[in-house]
């Protein structure tokens, strides 16, 4: 009988300590998820207060970066251009038509990555430094071309398939809400 005690004492220990990590490890994400919230927070209150289109896409690709916490965000259009290239505006790129279908496919509205190699035409010249990806679709409007947030950084697990992406998404779609209504005002 004592010996049969002794194996449930230490079961019992065994399955406190388990649950004491699992909480922990609940806590842990928990935050995370909160901080990452602020973060995203940040990000569209500073482009609900951008002073013009310019300023609107200045906010989204140098200043998000630095809110959110990532390395690079940049924007692709769809043209039909046979040349694709970078635009003007540093971190904004023109896409062959069909790019967004082709990366997310036609049904999908983002896509995550791990342990990757930055497309030049998607991050330009700091695709170098990209080992994780959320790719976001953006749609400006009906006759508006499609677009694409690239968003990458050094670290290669950061964007892993399993994780949700409504922040991202809410994130997505407030920039296309934004530029669609500073394309609609004639800037």
């Amino acid at each position: 009988m004592l010996d049969f005690q002794h194996y449930m004492l230490e079961r019992l220990r065994r399955d406190n300590a388990r649950l004491h990590d699992e909480r922990n490890n609940l806590i842990a994400t928990s935050r995370g998820n909160l901080a990452s919230q602020c973060r995203v927070h940040k990000a569209v209150l500073a482009m609900l207060r951008a002073s013009s289109f310019e300023h609107l896409l200045q906010i989204v690709t140098t200043d998000l970066a630095v809110l959110i916490d990532v390395d690079i965000i940049t924007l692709g259009v769809e043209s039909a251009a046979s040349q694709p290239s970078r635009l003007p505006l540093n971190g904004i790129h023109l896409l062959r038509s069909g790019t967004v279908d082709k990366l997310l496919g036609p049904k999908r509205d983002g896509l995550l990555c791990t342990d990757i190699h930055g497309d030049p035409a998607l991050f330009g010249e700091a695709a170098g430094l990209v080992r994780s990806q959320a790719l976001l679709r953006l749609s400006f409007g009906r006759s508006a071309p499609v677009g694409l947030m690239c968003i990458g950084t050094r670290a290669p697990g950061t964007f892993q398939p399993r994780l949700g992406t409504e922040l991202l998404t809410f994130l997505a779609r407030t920039i296309e809400i934004s530029i669609a209504q500073w394309l609609g005002r004639g800037r």
